[in-house]
């Protein structure tokens, strides 16, 4: 499956919340060499329970990822 994620990094807590048609992910990280996008998908793979990878969106703030 492929869900749609707007992240917020440098926030106080690790958060995510379903809004309509995407997720929105906050991760205490900041995004500095890639460190979100690895917190994200530790995030995501502990919430999902699968696997996750990021497919697009790998510098952006709004990603698609895919979830196995």
């Amino acid at each position: 499956m492929e869900i749609k994620v707007i992240v917020k990094t440098g926030s106080k807590e690790n958060k995510i919340e379903k809004v309509d048609d995407y997720y929105k992910v906050s991760l205490k990280s900041r995004a500095e060499k890639g460190e979100a996008n690895l917190e994200l998908i530790k995030v995501l793979k502990k919430y999902f329970g699968k696997e996750v990878r990021i497919l697009k969106g790998f510098k952006s703030k709004r990603k698609i990822l895919r979830v196995f």
